[in-house]
């Protein structure tokens, strides 16, 4: 081995050394800052407790300092469950941001289809149908009320039965006899004339529909009662 290859040898060796002792400068001087840190950190951590101490004491409130332990251990032992409480805060907000404009949306088509519904007449209609509520409510008692809750089923049949083809032919037949009658020009008829009247066929069909219709009225009524 000659003096050159030793001379470079030492020279690694030398330059190895430097890097060894610079990394263990800046070890030294990064734990000289976290030292710093936890210095500076202690000192504020005990000027805020002793801060909140005393203004603690000053409002008459007792500290547990076994239960504020306790308590700083249990939060140190959920760590993990504070951090998905967090995590889930923050998706939370994210969906909060990502629904705004849908729930914007959403309020604009109410909002649009409200004043459909106004520009149709649906919202004066509803005002209308309130008033109608009134006049009922002043115009009947509850007394009323009940009565008609009891009887509503016969008051829907009797409705059902009216609303029937052969029943709407016969009220509008009668309905337009009446209307083409004039009460103002009625034309008197004697004793004799009615009389004469009544032996015509479509009197006695007349007559004997009335007889029949009173004579069922008296047997349903009889029924009913019974």
């Amino acid at each position: 081995m000659t003096e050159m290859n030793i001379q470079e040898q030492i020279d690694g060796i030398n330059r190895k050394l430097d890097l060894l002792l610079e990394e263990q400068q800046i070890q030294k001087q990064k734990r000289q800052e976290v030292e710093d840190l936890v210095k500076d950190v202690s000192i504020i951590g005990n000027d805020f407790v002793k801060s909140t101490v005393f203004e603690l004491d000053q409002a008459g409130v007792e500290l547990d300092g076994e239960a504020l332990k306790s308590l700083i251990f249990r939060l140190i032992r959920n760590v993990d469950t504070i951090n998905e409480m967090i995590e889930m805060l923050e998706s939370a907000s994210d969906l909060v941001r990502d629904l705004g404009p849908i729930v914007q949306q959403m309020g604009l088509d109410g909002i649009h289809k409200m004043s459909e519904f106004e520009q149709k007449g649906y919202f004066a209609f509803a005002r209308e149908a309130s008033q109608i509520a009134e006049n009922v409510v002043s115009n009947f008692t509850a007394e009323d009320v009940r009565l008609l809750a009891e009887n509503v089923v016969t008051i829907l049949q009797t409705v059902k039965n009216l609303t029937q083809p052969d029943m709407m032919d016969a009220l509008n037949n009668a309905v337009n006899v009446y209307k083409n009658l004039d009460p103002q020009n009625v034309q008197e008829v004697s004793l004799w004339k009615a009389f004469r009247m009544m032996n015509s066929p479509d009197m006695k069909r007349g007559i004997g529909f009335m007889l029949t219709f009173l004579k069922n009225i008296a047997q349903e009524t009889r029924i009913s009662r019974n």
